[in-house]
C-alpha cells in the first residue's frame, strides 16, 4: 500500500476503447486497477437461464484477455458495491476512483452511497458521460424545463451535435498506465448462479449499405435490416459516439433512433417515478385481471400470427424487432386490456437489450399513457401490420411454423369487438378531463 492507485469502475460502458472514463482515469498520473462489480441485488431478480449475465461475463473476459497482454489485471466482484469497495479500501491505497454516469434510479442510489463511503476515506468518485452523447438537463427547453415531446427535442440536439461535433476520446491510446500485476479473483458464472452457456462477445459492425437502407428495410421483420446494437449499447461494447459517427454519413432515420434512445433517458432523469402512468389520469383505466389471456401473450398463442412469432423470438432469443414489439405491446394492452406494467415486466425479464429508459418510455407510448404517446384510440391492426410489415409471411413461418394449421389456435379475440371495448374503456377513464372527447 505504499503507492497510491486510482481504480476504474467498469458498469455500462464494457469496453477499453473509446471509454471517456477510463481515458480520462488513464490520464490521472496513478496506475489505474479496472474493476467490475456483480451486484447481488440486481442478479437475485434474474432467472438462472437469464442470457444477459453471461454476456456481461464475455465481455469481460474479451477485455480481460486484452489486458492480460498487457501484464494487467482486472479484478471482478460478486459483492454489494460498498462491500466490494470497503475491502478495494483495506488492501490499495486509492488516491481516486473514476467512472461513467448511469442515470437509473437504482444507479443514483448505489454511486450515491459509494461516494459517500469513499469521501469518508478522503477519495474523490469522478465520473464522466459516456453512454450518451448529452445527459441529463443539457438538452432542454429555453425556460430549462425538459422537453416531453420528441420532435422538438431532436430539433435541438440534433442543432447541438452539429455545432459541437462528436468528440472522442482515444483510451486505446493510453494503455500503459495500467496498474501491472498477477490476475486477481474472477468469479465463475456458475459461483453466481448462473448455467446459461458462455459465448465469445461478438460485437456486430454495422455496414454503409445496411445504414443506407435502415430506412426502407427497419421495419421489416423478416429482413436483417437492423444493426441489432442494441444490447451492445446496453452494456457499452459499443462507443455511441462512433456509432453516431458512422450514422451521421449514412443514415439520418439511424441517428433519430439513437436520438429516441437519448429522450426516453432525459424523460428518467427528470420522471424517475415509472411505476405509475406519465399521464396520471390514465391511471383510472379498468385494466383487466386477465392470467390467461397474459399467459397465451407471453406463450405466442394468441391467434394473431405477427404477435405470436414476436413473443417467440423473444422467449427463445431474448430479441423482438421493433415493428413487432409496438405490436405485440398494443396487442395486449389495447386488444386484451392489460395493464402495460404486466408487459413491462415481461419485456424486462426477458430482452436481452432491457433498458428502463426505453422499456418503460415505449410501453407508456403504445398505452397512450406516456409524454408523446400514441393517441388512446390508436390500435394497431395486427393482421394489417402483419400483411404491410411480412407480406410473405416469412418472418410469421420462421416462429409460427403450425402456422396455417389446424394446429394453429384461432383468435383469442376479434379485433373489431377488443377495439371497441378498449375505447370505450379508455374513454371512461379520461372523460373527467375531458381527454375522453378526444375520440371523434
Amino acid at each position: 500500500m505504499s503507492s497510491a492507485i486510482n481504480i476504474f469502475w467498469f458498469r455500462r460502458d464494457l469496453r477499453l476503447h473509446d471509454n471517456h472514463g477510463l481515458y480520462q482515469a488513464l490520464q490521472a498520473g496513478r496506475p489505474l486497477l479496472p474493476v467490475f462489480i456483480f451486484d447481488p441485488l440486481i442478479l437475485s431478480r434474474l432467472e438462472a437461464d437469464d442470457r444477459r449475465v453471461p454476456f456481461i461475463y464475455s465481455a469481460l473476459e474479451a477485455m480481460r484477455n486484452q489486458l492480460l497482454a498487457l501484464g494487467a489485471p482486472i479484478e471482478v466482484f460478486h459483492a454489494e458495491p460498498l462491500a466490494a469497495f470497503a475491502d478495494l479500501l483495506k488492501r490499495y491505497k486509492i488516491g481516486a476512483v473514476y467512472t461513467n454516469g448511469d442515470y437509473e434510479p437504482y444507479a443514483q442510489e448505489r454511486d450515491a452511497a459509494v461516494a459517500q463511503l469513499l469521501s469518508l476515506n478522503g477519495i474523490p468518485l469522478h465520473t464522466f458521460k459516456d453512454q450518451v452523447l448529452f445527459e441529463k438537463s443539457e438538452v432542454t427547453k429555453d425556460d430549462g424545463k425538459p422537453y416531453l415531446v420528441y420532435t422538438p427535442f431532436y430539433k435541438k440536439w440534433y442543432a447541438r451535435l452539429l455545432a459541437e461535433g462528436i468528440p472522442s476520446f482515444p483510451s486505446e491510446n493510453a494503455f500503459p498506465y495500467f496498474y501491472k500485476g498477477p490476475q486477481l479473483r474472477w468469479p465463475t458464472l456458475a459461483e453466481m448462479g448462473f448455467s446459461e452457456p458462455l459465448s465469445p462477445l461478438e460485437v456486430p459492425v454495422p455496414s454503409a449499405q445496411l445504414l443506407r437502407n435502415y430506412h426502407d428495410h427497419r421495419d421489416l421483420p423478416a429482413v436483417a435490416g437492423t444493426t441489432r446494437l442494441g444490447v451492445h449499447l446496453r452494456f457499452g461494447t459499443v462507443s455511441v459516439r462512433q456509432l453516431l459517427s458512422q450514422a451521421m454519413l449514412h443514415s439520418e432515420t439511424f441517428v433519430k433512433e439513437l436520438c429516441w434512445r437519448e429522450f426516453f433517458m432525459q424523460i428518467l432523469w427528470h420522471f424517475p417515478s415509472v411505476d405509475r402512468a406519465f399521464k396520471p389520469e390514465y391511471d383510472r383505466i379498468a385494466w383487466r385481471d386477465d392470467e390467461e389471456g397474459f399467459n397465451r401473450w407471453r406463450a405466442g398463442t394468441t391467434g394473431y400470427p405477427l404477435v405470436d412469432a414476436g413473443m417467440r423470438e423473444l422467449a427463445q432469443t431474448g430479441f423482438m424487432h421493433n415493428r413487432v414489439r409496438m405490436v405485440a405491446a398494443s396487442f395486449l394492452c389495447k386488444h386484451l386490456l392489460i395493464d402495460w406494467r404486466w408487459g413491462e415486466a415481461w419485456f424486462a425479464e426477458k430482452l436481452m437489450d432491457f433498458e428502463l429508459s426505453a422499456n418503460n418510455g415505449n410501453w407508456q407510448w403504445v398505452a397512450g399513457c406516456g409524454c408523446d404517446a400514441a393517441p388512446y384510440f390508436r390500435v394497431f391492426n395486427p393482421a394489417l401490420q402483419a400483411k404491410r410489415f411480412d407480406p410473405d409471411n416469412a418472418y410469421i413461418r420462421r416462429w409460427v411454423p403450425e402456422w396455417d394449421t389446424d394446429a394453429y389456435p384461432a383468435p383469442i379475440v376479434d379485433h373489431k369487438t377488443a377495439t371497441a371495448r378498449c375505447i370505450g374503456a379508455y374513454k371512461k377513464a379520461l372523460d373527467r378531463t375531458g381527454q375522453g372527447n378526444l375520440f371523434p
